[in-house]
């Protein structure tokens, strides 16, 4: 077949939508020696891959004007066109955005739901209409494939979809996450002034994120700060306070308004962004890892922190439990006794941590980016 890939994430490798994309298609032309694949991009820059594919450049006429109606168009207009040009026998959407009337059977990955699901993403009445016409789009796809079986129960529900064309296909770390080298570590802790001994959390800000009971769980650890332990948020700058961003320096100052001592100033350290090759090294150096999230399509840092051999503490929450398996501590992302008891659990008691360590590099390698090309390629053929 020759296979036509929706490459406008391609040049954004910082988002999941672009890690996805990449890390996919290089499994996929490592595997995948009888079918022909060409990334369709609007970008007339790109000209060349490191993989090697083919490149079909379809601009849009409104890329100086506007970016989203840019993205619209090249998503319903510009991708179909290529892909008839390209004679294209099946189109891979790789994100939640498979265009109304397609020319080529059609697979489009849903990672997540979240503006259906969670009403404070639902944004402005341009972004609700943008997400019901892509949802159209979805129910005409002829596959879907969803990166949990949580994200399945919600696409069946939501977008009224017969479940046997939603196929659960489960992301993976990247390779390099795998516990780092003691050279690694010193570097990654001088680079970021790490402290000896911390609990870490890595990603957004954004209200879905819930870092707030974090804050206030570690807040209830005062002992455990006096014996050197620190709690590290890395993963974005930090930016303008709202209820859709609040800011966490004003959640810790909030803890003392509410019953509470105030934190130390230096109970919290926020190491913005980390660059990708760093992160190994990071997770690698803290004491365990937590994550409050309310809501993940998939939850790849869990994993990652795992395969890099660190504890995890995360939500019980959507698609959280399948990825970490029994290898971590799952709690209520809103019960903040509980969050407060695992980080002590796992702080105090080094047979435990041990343990978990072990379980979650076990977990860990039951994902890999081969599995997820392999299952790909059964979706992409399942019409022969």
């Amino acid at each position: 077949m020759r296979i036509a890939v929706n490459g406008i994430f391609w040049d954004k490798p910082n988002t999941g939508s672009g890690q996805y994309l990449r890390a996919l298609l290089q499994e996929l032309l490592r595997r995948d020696i009888a079918d022909d694949f060409v990334l369709v991009t609007p970008r007339t820059s790109l000209t060349q891959t490191p993989l090697g594919l083919s490149i079909h450049s379809a601009p849009t006429p409104f890329e100086r004007h506007s970016e989203n109606l840019a993205k619209v168009w090249f998503e319903q207009i510009a991708f179909v066109r290529a892909c008839q040009r390209e004679r294209a026998d099946l189109a891979h959407v790789p994100y939640f955005a498979a265009p109304l009337s397609p020319n080529a059977r059609t697979v489009v990955t849903i990672h997540d739901l979240i503006p259906m699901v969670l009403p404070l993403y639902r944004g402005s009445i341009l972004v609700r209409a943008y997400t019901q016409l892509v949802a159209l789009g979805a129910r005409r796809a002829s596959a879907i494939i969803a990166d949990s079986e949580n994200s399945q129960r919600d696409i069946v529900a939501r977008l009224k979809i017969d479940p046997a064309r939603v196929h659960v296909i489960y992301l993976a770390a990247d390779e390099r996450y795998r516990p780092a080298a003691a050279a690694q570590i010193d570097a990654v802790r001088r680079k970021y002034a790490l402290p000896d001994k911390f609990v870490l959390y890595l990603g957004g800000y954004d209200q879905r994120k819930n870092v707030r009971v974090i804050i206030q769980a570690f807040a209830r650890l005062r002992d455990l700060y006096a014996q050197g332990y620190r709690l590290v948020l890395g993963g974005v700058m930090l930016g303008a306070d709202s209820e859709f961003f609040p800011d966490p320096r004003r959640i810790a100052r909030e803890v003392g308004a509410h019953g509470g001592a105030p934190l130390p100033d230096d109970a919290i350290q926020y190491v913005g962004w980390v660059d990708e090759d760093d992160k190994p090294a990071l997770y690698s150096s803290a004491t365990a890892f937590v994550y409050a999230s309310l809501y993940e399509g998939f939850g790849l840092q869990p994993l990652e922190a795992m395969a890099c051999g660190t504890p995890v503490i995360c939500s019980n929450a959507s698609s959280l439990p399948e990825v970490v398996g029994g290898a971590a501590i799952v709690a209520h992302p809103n019960d903040v006794d509980a969050w407060a008891d695992a980080m002590r659990a796992v702080l105090t008691d080094d047979a435990r941590r041990n343990e978990m360590r072990e379980r979650g590099l076990v977990q860990a390698k039951k994902f890999s980016w081969r599995k997820c090309a392999e299952e790909t390629l059964q979706v992409y053929h399942s019409w022969r």
